[in-house]
This record gives C-alpha cells, structure tokens and sequence, in this order.
C-alpha cells in the first residue's frame, strides 16, 4: 500500500522535485488554466540525453499537444502557425538562455473543396494524396545576457511526418518518419512530427491520490495517446561552454502571436510534472509566462512541498521534515559532481553531464540506482521519472530509503534505436478488422481510385463519382463511392 500510495505522491513528487527557482519546464498534460484550452502551444514534456548510437551528440527531444486520440479526424493535429517553438539552452549556468533553436510551421493544402486529409494511400512526404502537409523553417539564435547577437537560419522548409490517420490512408508510416528527419550542417539532424507519447504513468494520482483505497495503480493512462515531437540531435561540442565544463540546462517554451502581432510566453517546460503537480492554482498561470531567471518566485513551492502533505493526510505516511533543501540542491542546482555547473544560479532546468557516456544497460531509475546517464542527469525516453522524483521527494536523500511507484515501470511501445528515437505513433485504425476482410491491399487501392480527382487514372465509374464530389456533392457522394466499391469486392471474396 505504502508504494502505490507514494507512486501517487510520484506525480506530484517529480512535479515538486522539479520546480523552483527558473523556468519551470514539467511534463504538463493541461497542466494549467488557460494552457489546457490551447493544446497547440502546450508542451508536454522535454527529454534530453547523450545519444545512444552517436555519444559526441546530444539528442533533445520536445513535445506538444496533449491527449493526441489518434482518429481524431478530419483535422488531425497541425502545429500552430502563429506560434515559435523554442528550445533553449543555457551553456553556464547563469539561468540565461545562451543559445534558442526557434521552429515555425506552416500548413500547405492541395484540395480545399474537399474535408479528407488525404486522398488516398500516402507512399511519401510528397504523395499528391496526402492533402494537407506542413513545412517548417529552423532558426539557431545565439544570445548573450539574453541580448541576440547573431541569427542564422539552419533549415528552410523542411517536410513535417503527419499525423498516421491509419493502415490504409498511410500503409507504410515507417518510411513517412524516415523521410522527415532532415540532416543539418556539422553533423547535426532535426525531426518534427508525430509519435507516440513517451510519457508513461498512471494518471488516477489525481483521483484523491488512487481513490485513496490504491484501488488502482498500473495503469499506463497515456497509453495509445500520441503526441507532437520535435527533435534535435546537436554536437556536444556545439551547445557546452567548454571541455571543462559540459553540463548544459535545457528547456522549451511556447510563444503564441497576439491580436497586436507580438508574440507571448504561454508554456514552458524543463524538468517533468512541475508546473502540473508542485505549484499551487495561482501560480500555473504565472509558471507558464515566467522565465529561469525569475523562478525564486516559486522557491516556497519546492521548499514547502503539498504533495507529500497530501501522502500523509490519506495514507499515515510521514512527510519529510521542512524546508526541503534537498530538493532544492537537487533539481534547482544539479547534483553535485553530477550535472551542477560552477557558480550555478538555482533555476528549473533539465540538467545534462554531456560528458557522461551512454550506459549500455540504462536503469529505469536513473542515478538513484547508480546510473550516472540517466535522470535527474538529464531525461532519456525509457527514464521512469515518476518513481525515481517519488521517492526523492518521500525522502530517499534524507534517509527514508523507500521503493515508492505507480507500478507503470516502462513504455506501451518500444522506442526506436536511432534519431530521433521515439516510437511510432499509433494509427487511427487501431482496432479489429471487419469480419471477411484479411487486411490486404485490394480495397485499400480500390478506395484509392475512388478518391482520385477527375481525370486519375482509375474506373470510368470511379472518376465519374469523383468528378461528382468535386462538382458539388462533395464528402457524401465519396463516402457513397468508397461503400459501393468496397460492397462490390466483398461479394467478389465470397
């Protein structure tokens, strides 16, 4: 009972463990008010860990849009247009970014006179039948004392992987992914598009902490949920102040275009579950619109934690003794000898060692089970973050060895060997087939001609029906061509 209880507090712990002082970046799944209702501009989560295949890189990996259901059609989940997604890096601990990777998107559409997302089997980035696509430019910002002293434009145009609508629409969706990661000058490649959620845990902790019975616990709650990733993989050498000092603080930011053309902070996102579980109501807002260098603000949030409160009033297990200093030389400076760099400014980053090499057998705990390269240095996919900030924040630094979790010790799906890493996204057709379908090609090309323009090459009925939609009778008429056809070929199988 005690560690599902605790794997309760998990969330809120690694949320307690990570805020304070800096830009406070947690894995926010509608972590706060006015966020929840703009999931465009809402960052989930940020990883960042030495790449596994490439030790001399480090892979940053940001995600938007919360809760993705994966046939949520016919508008799928474009990024935003009007706003920049931001990756920040700060070389020297001074809470200050030193260097901003800026993504801006735009959407393309070939047909607007019809609802379809696609039009037909997808085989490439540029299939004519996929409908709507984005593109998106990369701009390296370096800065200094948070003045920008030069910008450089990396990328121009690059294809985003689109949302996997399904078997049939996109038959292939490993290649699509492969075609949107795109190589950079130097050595280094970004990725945007979108995957599966990494992010796993059992999301009843707000459920009065399990129910408060630890009626259930196990349950991964973002399992079959996807998400929208952008990757990037960056010579260490690139983003570290020197050879000497190579721990690097990462976070990620949102800014949306206001009805007067000037852009604002909505989201900010660094260590997991901060802003969602460690401040208080009437701070998230604020959270979300703040900056590393002002997060002393939160201090009290870290130091005087409610989550372990919380543990106590429902489940009789003592709350460590205040203030939690611990937590504050831990997840506002970084572990000593670890990833705390030199006259470090206390702040909410995720903190990277990039001269820590990959470990050939990661833990799922990280540096709490003696694995150096995982979290709290830095964040890689497979860490389990709650377990690992759960039992910090019940006191594991202080002596109050526990084995605390939410019994969620891995991801639904397995994650991929090389950049950008992440796993597949689930496809909207995630369910049984119909009875008397082997799931073969023959309808799926079938259907394909039907939704061909006038003209494609295809049966005279089939253009004729598609010549229809265009001329006005729009989705019914496709819909009513695909059912007829698809009739057809099941009577043909019998």
């Amino acid at each position: 009972m005690i560690c599902g209880a605790l794997a309760t507090g998990g969330l809120a712990a690694a949320g307690v463990t990570a805020l304070a002082p800096e830009e406070a970046s947690a894995s926010s799944h509608r972590e706060a008010p006015l966020i929840s209702g703009t999931p465009q501009y809402d960052n989930t989560d940020v990883y960042a860990f030495v790449s596994p295949d490439k030790p001399d890189t480090t892979t940053i990996v940001a995600n938007w849009i919360p809760f993705e259901e994966p046939a949520g059609g016919p508008n799928f989940f474009p990024f935003a247009e009007d706003a920049q997604y931001d990756l920040r890096i700060d070389s020297n601990g001074d809470a200050q970014e030193d260097l901003l990777f800026r993504y801006t998107f735009k959407t393309h559409t070939k047909n607007d006179k019809t609802f379809l997302y696609n039009t037909g089997p997808v085989e490439s980035l540029d299939d004519p039948d996929l409908n709507i696509t984005q593109t998106y430019d990369l701009e390296l910002i370096k800065l200094k004392r948070l003045k920008a002293v030069s910008k450089t434009k990396v990328a121009d145009d690059v294809p985003v992987a689109p949302s996997n609508v399904g078997k049939a629409s996109m038959p292939d969706y490993d290649t699509l992914r492969k075609q949107a990661v795109h190589k950079l000058a130097g050595g280094a490649q970004t990725f945007a598009g979108q995957a599966d959620d990494p992010f796993f845990l059992d999301l009843r902790v707000f459920d009065l902490l399990y129910g408060g019975n630890l009626s259930e616990v196990g349950n991964d709650t973002l399992k079959g949920y996807n998400v929208n990733s952008i990757a990037l993989q960056v010579p260490n050498s690139f983003i570290t102040e020197s050879h000497e000092q190579p721990v690097v603080g990462i976070w990620s930011t949102t800014q949306r275009k206001n009805a007067k053309g000037y852009f604002s902070q909505v989201s900010r996102l660094g260590n997991p579950l901060v802003n969602e579980v460690v401040n208080p109501l009437k701070d998230k807002d604020k959270f979300n619109a703040s900056t590393p260098r002002d997060d002393a603000q939160f201090l009290e949030n870290v130091t005087n934690p409610e989550l372990p409160k919380l543990i106590e009033a429902i489940y009789k297990i003592p709350a460590p003794a205040e203030p939690r200093n611990d937590l504050v030389d831990v997840f506002l400076k970084g572990v000593k000898d670890l990833n705390q760099p030199p006259h470090v400014t206390p702040s909410e980053q995720l903190r990277l060692n990039t001269s820590v090499k990959p470990a050939a057998k990661p833990k799922r705990l990280g540096v709490l089970d003696g694995d150096n390269a995982g979290f709290p240095n830095g964040r890689r996919l497979t860490d389990d973050v709650i377990d690992a900030s759960l039992q910090v924040v019940e006191g594991e630094l202080l002596g109050a060895k526990n084995d605390l979790g939410d019994a969620v010790d891995k991801n639904d799906k397995k994650f991929e060997k090389s950049f950008p890493y992440v796993a597949l996204p689930t496809e909207g057709s995630r369910g049984p087939l119909a009875k008397g379908v082997d799931g073969g090609n023959d309808v799926r090309s079938q259907l394909g001609d039907a939704l061909q323009p006038a003209g494609a090459e295809g049966s005279d009925d089939m253009r004729l029906m598609a010549a229809s939609a265009g001329a006005g009778a729009g989705g019914i008429v496709l819909i009513g061509a695909a059912l007829m056809w698809w009739r057809r070929m099941r009577n043909r199988a019998y």
